[in-house]
């Protein structure tokens, strides 16, 4: 593999480079999930998609730029490196490859435009109180009536659901044979009469998450993308893409930089934190996973990039890349000390860069965890290794 970027590549870094250092909105901070409020989410996102650039792993021929593995890598790099926000990736990277592979000409031309424009944004309805891991054990009922579906049951660990205009579920339509084989893909209206949304505040504060409640909510049966009984098929052919998306490189190498900028502006008696040996050493444990979970992810955007999902290599991204996203947030608390513990604040208490440290360490114990926990994602990996 060639890590060296060529003339061409070099020319656009640094355009994209540019263009960041001159529309990021440096007087909004983004949280973990990106901006903290659903309008400036929307704005940064519009502001994307006005460039052209906000579907970056979208091919041309469904309005994306079509841009090859080390443009899509270069992007979001310089796109961390610059502080801006990650984009809600429910549309753009989870359902926007379904559409694309599974969905009706109709769906896509409703659909995709909107989303590559950010004129609406997503949820994913797939966990239930009894459905986390085991996902196809899930039991909210979707019932054929004429032309629409009947959809009753509930949806938890909803992230953004509160800020969605739009939906995609998994919805069991048959209760006969294997439980998977029962499952079907839906598209619901957010503003549909008989949802409610009730929020979950996560330790951090924040409100990220959600409890959707479905009551008698009809549903054209037109918004069910492939076949009944696909579901499961669809459903795993999105969390490879979601997987994928959670390893979060780009967010590890701009936080990683970050702390240690943060570190050499540190005085001691002897120097700076970052002279410290132990320090060192812990900082280049970090970048060593970054370098191998870097070069893994440069494999599997490859792939994509070539028209192939990812497949069980996107299970090792996630379980790698969740693992470093926490390992960095331990090193920012442990070597920022005391000047770790401000929360949420605004004001220069020692140290002021390692604000909100606590927070994103507090928030980061879920990433091994959602999107499939790590121990699911161990067995994915077994089962193709005992495949071979």
């Amino acid at each position: 593999m060639n890590l060296d970027f060529s003339p061409e590549e070099k020319q656009f870094q640094q355009e994209v480079r540019s263009w960041m250092q001159a529309n990021v909105p440096t007087q909004k901070k983004p949280g973990a999930m990106g901006y903290h409020s659903r309008d400036d989410q929307m704005a940064w996102e519009q502001l994307l998609g006005k460039q052209g650039w906000l579907a970056s792993n979208w091919p041309t021929e469904f309005g994306g730029p079509g841009w090859n593995a080390t443009e899509q890598h270069i992007f979001d790099e310089e796109r961390a490196a610059a502080g801006g926000a990650i984009t809600s990736p429910f549309g753009l990277t989870m359902l926007a490859p379904v559409l694309m592979k599974f969905g009706s000409p109709a769906q896509q031309e409703r659909f995709l435009p909107k989303i590559a424009k950010c004129e609406e944004l997503w949820c994913q309805g797939y966990s239930e109180p009894g459905a986390g891991s085991d996902l196809a054990s899930l039991k909210t009922a979707a019932i054929r009536d004429g032309n629409e579906y009947v959809v009753n049951g509930q949806k938890i660990w909803t992230t953004q659901g509160h800020w969605a205009d739009w939906i995609f579920c998994l919805v069991r339509t048959d209760n006969e044979g294997r439980k998977q084989q029962g499952i079907s893909f839906l598209l619901i209206d957010m503003k549909t009469p008989g949802i409610e949304v009730r929020p979950i505040h996560t330790i951090d504060g924040e409100h990220h998450l959600n409890e959707v409640f479905f009551t008698d909510v009809r549903v054209p049966a037109e918004n069910l993308v492939g076949e009944e009984g696909q579901g499961w098929t669809i459903a795993k052919y999105l969390l490879s893409h979601e997987r994928t998306c959670i390893a979060g490189v780009a967010g590890s190498k701009a936080g990683i930089e970050g702390l240690k900028k943060l570190l050499a502006n540190t005085p001691t008696e002897t120097g700076t934190r970052l002279d410290d040996p132990t320090v060192r050493q812990r900082i280049a444990e970090l970048e060593v996973d970054l370098m191998a979970l870097e070069f893994t992810n440069f494999r599997t955007l490859d792939k994509m990039a070539k028209g192939q999902p990812p497949g069980a290599e996107s299970s090792g991204l996630k379980i790698k890349g969740t693992e470093l996203q926490q390992a960095l947030t331990e090193a920012r608390v442990e070597l920022g000390g005391d000047d770790s513990l401000p929360w949420h604040n605004e004001e220069e208490i020692g140290h002021a860069e390692y604000n909100n440290a606590s927070l994103a360490y507090n928030f980061l114990r879920a990433s091994t965890i959602y999107g499939g926990s790590n121990e699911i994602q161990k067995n994915v990996i077994a089962k193709f290794l005992v495949a071979l």
